[in-house]
C-alpha cells in the first residue's frame, strides 16, 4: 500500500532500466593558476598534510576550484580550511544549470554527481520548502530546530519562524509561535491600512492623533468599527482558503494516539455517530504535506482529526505518516517479534565498520531512488586518506549525503546504499516479498508502501471482532501492505478487493497470495476511477459488504522531496484522494449506514 501506487512512474524517468541512471558532469576546464601563480594545479601538487589535489577533484570539486581555494589559503594550508573555502565556493556558485533533475517513482531529486549539490549541500541557504525536504531524522537536531522545522512543516515561512523564536524565546511553544506569527500578520496588514490614511481628508483632531507631536511619527489610528471589519474580512477569506489555515498541528514526538512502548499514554476521542462501527476506514498519507491539506483531508473524512506517526518507533528506519480511520485506539497491540529498533540491530554486519563519528542509531525515511556508485566512491575518497578520524568539515559532508541516502558502512571507509531485501525487512514485509522484478521496479514498491508494523498495531483491535475473517476493499493496494499487515496479524482474509494501477505491484500482491495458501478471494480492479457505485453495488451483493475500506492515495503533489508539482491535493496524482472518498461514502451508502 503506497501512496504513490497509482502512479506509472515519471515521464522523465525510465523505470525498466535495471542499472542506477548515472550523470557525467562536463569536464574540467584546463588546469590553471589563481592569484600569484604559487600553486602548481597538478595532481602532484598538496596540501601541508600531504593531500594531493587529486583528493579533492576525487570529491566531485572542479580542478580550478581546488587551485584557487589552495592559492585562497596561502599554497600551504590544511585540508580543511581549503575544504571549507571549496563548500562555500560550491554553495555561492550553484546555479540551475549545474543541478540535474532526476525523477524517481514521481518524486523529484537532485542529481547527487552535481558538486554543487552533493558538496555544498547542507551550506546552501534554504527556502521553506528545502527546509521542509523530505522526512529527515529528526534526532540530531536540537530543540530550536526541531520547532523551526516543525513551523516550516506547517506552512509557515522559515524567515518569520526564526523572527518569532527569537522574540518568543527558545522555550516557546508551538501554540506560542502559532499565535504570535499570526498577531503579527494581522498587524503587518493593519499598517498597511494605516499607510493608507493620510491619503484620505481627515480633520485635525484626527491628523494629531495620526502623527506624534514635532516628532512626525506615526501612530496607530484604526477605529473600532473598521478594525473590525478587517478581522471579519479574514475570518471570512480563511474560511474561503484552503490554503490559509490550517488547524491541524504535527505533534512532537510524533506518537500519534500511542506506541508499544508507551502504553501509558491513553486518548479519549468522540467520532461522529455516522461513523462509529463498521465499515471501518483507514486513510494513509505523508505526515508533512503542504498548509492546509490534512485540513481539508480532514473536512471530506468527517471531521476525524489525523493520527501522526513516525515509523521510526516500531522499527529502525523513519517514515512520517498521518493516518485517518474510526476503528477504536484501545487495546491495540504491536506485533511479534518485535522488529529491531536500532540500525546495528536490523543490520547487524554493519557493526563492524561504523565509525565513531557517525552518530546514527535510525535510518531515515526509506525512498524510492539510491545514491549512486559515483556518490560512494567520493565519500571513500573522502575519508580514506586520514589514518585517524576526517576533519569536523569532511565529517558533516559525508554526515549530510549518508542521511540523505541512508547510507551505512559496509567496509573500512566504504558506504553502500540499502539493498532491497534489506528495505523489506526494515519496512516489516516477508524476505523476498518484492523479489523477481528489476531493482529500480523493487525500490519503486517498497518506497510507496505502508511500513507493515506501524499499520498491524493499528488494525490490530479488528482481530477479536472478525475471528472468522474479513473482507476488504484495499484502494491503491500497491505491494500489499495491508494485506500483510492483517495476515501477520493472523485475521483470515475471506475476500480482498484490490485497486491498483501498477501491474508489476499487482503480481507482486498475487504472488503473495499464492505463496501464503491465502484461502479468500483475491479480485483485482486496475484503477480507482473506474470505480463506480454500480460496481461496488454488485461487489457488495456478492458477499454481503466491506468490514474495512483501506488505502493512501499518491502523495506525488504532496511530498517535501516533490520541488516541482507540489500542488497539494489539487495535484494531478494527490487530487485521486476525492477517489477514496467517493468510494468510501458510496460503500457507506449502499451499505446502509
Amino acid at each position: 500500500m503506497g501512496p504513490n501506487a497509482d502512479n506509472e512512474g515519471s515521464d522523465s524517468f525510465d523505470w525498466d532500466t535495471e542499472d542506477e541512471q548515472e550523470f557525467m558532469l562536463p569536464s574540467s576546464a584546463s588546469p590553471r593558476c589563481f592569484g600569484n601563480g604559487n600553486v602548481v594545479c597538478s595532481d602532484e601538487a598538496s596540501s601541508s598534510n600531504g593531500i594531493s589535489i587529486s583528493h579533492f577533484v576525487g570529491m566531485g570539486f572542479s580542478r580550478d576550484m581546488v587551485c584557487k581555494a589552495i592559492d585562497e589559503n596561502g599554497g600551504e594550508g590544511n585540508s580543511t580550511a581549503i575544504v571549507e573555502t571549496l563548500l562555500t565556493y560550491s554553495a555561492l556558485e550553484k546555479s540551475p544549470s549545474e543541478t540535474e533533475h532526476v525523477a524517481c517513482g514521481g518524486q523529484q531529486f537532485v542529481s547527487d554527481i552535481s558538486s554543487s549539490e552533493s558538496a555544498g549541500d547542507f551550506l546552501d541557504d534554504f527556502s521553506d520548502e528545502d527546509y521542509l525536504g523530505s522526512e529527515d531524522n529528526d534526532e540530531t537536531l536540537s530543540e530550536m530546530d526541531k520547532n523551526l522545522k516543525q513551523l516550516v512543516d506547517m506552512g509557515y515561512p522559515a524567515a518569520e519562524a526564526a523572527i518569532a523564536m527569537e522574540r518568543c524565546g527558545q522555550d516557546a511553544s508551538i501554540d506560542v509561535l502559532t499565535d504570535f506569527m499570526c498577531a503579527a500578520q494581522t498587524a503587518k496588514e493593519a499598517d498597511a491600512q494605516l499607510e493608507e490614511l493620510p491619503r484620505f481628508g481627515f480633520n485635525e483632531g484626527e491628523r494629531r492623533n495620526y502623527f506624534d507631536g514635532d516628532s512626525g511619527k506615526k501612530k496607530r489610528f484604526y477605529s473600532d468599527n473598521n478594525w473590525e471589519r478587517k478581522r471579519q474580512k479574514q475570518r471570512e477569506r480563511r474560511r474561503n482558503s484552503d490554503e490559509e489555515v490550517d488547524s491541524t498541528i504535527i505533534p512532537n514526538p510524533m506518537i500519534g494516539f500511542g506506541i508499544p512502548a508507551e502504553p501509558w499514554r491513553r486518548h479519549q476521542r468522540t467520532l461522529p455517530n455516522e461513523v462509529i462501527g463498521p465499515p471501518y476506514f483507514y486513510y494513509e498519507n505523508v505526515a508533512l504535506a503542504p498548509k492546509g491539506v490534512w485540513s481539508r483531508i480532514s473536512s471530506y473524512l468527517y471531521e476525524i482529526k489525523p493520527e501522526f506517526v513516525d515509523s521510526k518507533y516500531f522499527s529502525a528506519a523513519a517514515r512520517k505518516r498521518g493516518y485517518i480511520h474510526n476503528l477504536p485506539i484501545s487495546n491495540r497491540y504491536p506485533l511479534l517479534p518485535i522488529p529491531p529498533q536500532t540500525i546495528h540491530e536490523a543490520l547487524p554486519m554493519t557493526k563492524k565498520w561504523w565509525p565513531s563519528w557517525d552518530s546514527r542509531t535510525k535510518l531515515n525515511c526509506l525512498q524510492t531512488c539510491l545514491a549512486s556508485a559515483k556518490l560512494t566512491d567520493r565519500l571513500r575518497k573522502a575519508v580514506a586518506d586520514y589514518h585517524n578520524d576526517p576533519p569536523i568539515t569532511i565529517q558533516k559532508y559525508v554526515m549530510e549525503q549518508c542521511r540523505k541516502w541512508n547510507l551505512v558502512w559496509v567496509g573500512k571507509n566504504k558506504l553502500a546504499p540499502l539493498e532491497p531485501d534489506e528495505i523489506e525487512s526494515l519496512l516489516g514485509f516477508p524476505k523476498n516479498h518484492t523479489r523477481g522484478i528489476s531493482r529500480t521496479e523493487r525500490l519503486k514498491g517498497l518506497g510507496n508502501s505502508f511500513q507493515v508494523d506501524t499499520v498491524a498495531y493499528h488494525l490490530s483491535v479488528l482481530k477479536e471482532m472478525f475471528p472468522g475473517g474479513i473482507t476488504v476493499l484495499s484502494l491503491f493496494s500497491g505491494i500489499g501492505g495491508a494485506e500483510v499487515a492483517l495476515h501477520r496479524l493472523g485475521i483470515p482474509l475471506k475476500t480482498v478487493v484490490s485497486v491498483e494501477k501498477s501491474e508489476t505491484s499487482t503480481n507482486i500482491l498475487h504472488n503473495w497470495w499464492q505463496s501464503t495458501h491465502q484461502k479468500g478471494n483475491l479480485i483485482h480492479i486496475d484503477d480507482v476511477t473506474k470505480l463506480d457505485a454500480d460496481k461496488l453495488e454488485q461487489l457488495i451483493n456478492s458477499f454481503g459488504g466491506f468490514d474495512l475500506v483501506i488505502g493512501g492515495s499518491p502523495c506525488n503533489n504532496l511530498a517535501g522531496s516533490n520541488r516541482h508539482t507540489r500542488d497539494g491535493l489539487a495535484g494531478e496524482h494527490s487530487s485521486l484522494f476525492y477517489d477514496y472518498f467517493r468510494i468510501l461514502n458510496q460503500v457507506k451508502l449502499i451499505m446502509g449506514n
